[in-house]
């Protein structure tokens, strides 16, 4: 987040009259990684020294450094609201690049009057940028038209600007996932271009090996229109979407194929054979669904459950839900996650059937029957994701303002949550089903190429954990 200094609240300007030879004003900031990135966004200067560190490494300087405009702007900025200050016009500026400047720099940035031309207005300035070692960065002078007329005026409020690169936080996950061998998958009826390609590029990742399982001229068709060939041995022919199904079920349970990824076909079609009861992959646990949140402003990855299976869980099927989500983000390198159980309010009321639900599936978690885990609940969507909500309400645990996943009470609450978080909200979505044998990749037609690459990275990590156990035949 950026703005002006909070403690400034009027800028004044030296008059031409007021200015003496001499006189100086001078700033300090300290670059940010942030500085460089907002300043790349504005000017549209990608240039990889700044911005890319694997190039910048192989650079003279061996390291990101700033642009050197940044340093110009400052030097701006002191001209625009210390000295001269409001009224001031930009006739010429020369500066001279003495050495790089890196995040982490405090820069003082100083002009110094010169010269000044009475009859004309104008003003020469020196102008220099030193670093926290005292060396000089940059230097050069500037001439201006000073004003002739004193003003003083309240600072502009600015707005907030946030940073976001969408999708960023996957990106640690991707490189996760790619340090296992890639993990053989059935994809069930890739018969468009969008499961098709999706699933090619989780190949293209290293992070599936894949059985394309459908009918197979309709497979090599669509492959054909996308210009993409496909590996035909590793083609398993199905007369229909159901059949693909059963068949990609079946190389699960003969050792073949360790997830599965949804094609072109219902997923009730999937579901239905993953949970038939004599040849199907169901265990001990109930399915449920989770979606991955890379939320603009939030310093974490946002889990939410369940909101594609389960339409009312009881409290069976809440134990569950809870207990497969803390389980997959651990996979993920989260050692204890903090698990919020939503509802209107964070207090417990006969009236509200949720807050008693959260109330039992907190006792289960005191009794170990969840395991894994922080859990708390009922807590309210501002309080599980705001410390400042959190302290207001006065509630005390180690969950509030901090949850790392949350529960819906419901499907349409949960499914409302994340479709609000990633059409209005900006965020970047994953998700994957879990509680069978395997993972099972959910795509829909408006997931991005990044969320089904990621999909298929939760998939992988998720795959190396110890497996839920299968239940007896």
């Amino acid at each position: 987040m950026f703005g002006c200094d909070p403690s400034i609240t009027t800028v004044e300007n030296r008059t031409l009259q007021e200015l003496s030879i001499g006189d100086s004003a001078e700033v300090d900031r300290v670059l940010t990684q942030e500085d460089i990135e907002l300043f790349a966004v504005m000017s549209g200067d990608v240039n990889p020294a700044h911005l890319d560190p694997a190039y910048a490494e192989e650079t003279g300087f061996h390291h990101v450094i700033a642009h050197g405009m940044w340093g110009g702007a400052l030097i701006s900025a002191v001209l625009g609201t210390r000295l001269p200050g409001p009224g001031t016009i930009y006739l010429g500026q020369s500066l001279r690049f003495r050495r790089p400047v890196s995040p982490g720099d405090r820069i003082t940035v100083r002009v110094t009057v010169r010269e000044k031309d009475m009859e004309s207005a104008k003003v020469t300035l020196d102008c220099v940028c030193q670093n926290q070692k005292g060396e000089i960065v940059i230097s050069g002078e500037a001439l201006v038209l000073a004003p002739r007329e004193k003003v003083c005026r309240p600072v502009s409020h600015l707005p907030e600007v946030r940073l976001h690169t969408p999708g960023a936080r996957f990106s640690g996950l991707i490189q996760a996932a790619r340090a296992f061998p890639p993990m053989p998958t059935a994809v069930v009826h890739p018969c468009d271009d969008l499961s098709l390609l999706g699933a090619i590029q989780a190949e293209a990742a290293g992070i599936i090996a894949p059985w394309w399982v459908g009918p197979k001229a309709k497979i090599l068709a669509t492959a054909a229109a996308a210009s993409v060939t496909l590996d035909e041995a590793r083609i398993i022919d199905a007369p229909h979407s159901h059949a693909a199904a059963e068949i990609a079920v079946d190389l699960v349970r003969d050792g073949r194929a360790a997830a599965l990824m949804k094609g072109k076909l219902h997923t009730d079609e999937l579901l239905s054979a993953v949970l038939c009861r004599d040849k199907g992959l169901r265990t001990e646990r109930r399915l449920s669904h989770v979606f991955a949140l890379d939320v603009p402003g939030m310093d974490r990855l946002l889990f939410i459950t369940d909101a594609a299976i389960n339409i009312a869980p009881d409290l069976e099927t809440m134990r569950d839900i809870v207990q497969n989500a803390i389980d997959l983000v651990r996979a993920l390198g989260i050692d204890c996650p903090r698990t919020a159980l939503l509802s209107a309010v964070e207090t417990v009321t006969g009236k509200i059937p949720s807050t008693l639900l959260a109330a039992s599936i907190c006792k289960m978690h005191d009794r170990g029957q969840i395991v894994g885990g922080m859990v708390d609940g009922p807590l309210a969507y501002d309080n599980a994701i705001s410390v400042e909500a959190a302290v207001a309400k006065g509630i005390r645990s180690d969950v509030a303002g901090r949850a790392d996943i949350l529960v819906a009470p419901n499907l349409e609450s949960g499914n409302m949550i994340a479709k609000q978080l990633i059409h209005l909200g900006g965020a970047e979505a994953a998700g994957l089903v879990i509680g069978a044998r395997v993972p099972i990749i959910l795509t829909s037609r408006a997931d991005s190429a990044s969320a089904r690459l990621t999909s298929a990275a939760l998939a992988r990590l998720q795959a190396e954990a110890r497996p839920t156990k299968p239940v007896a035949e």
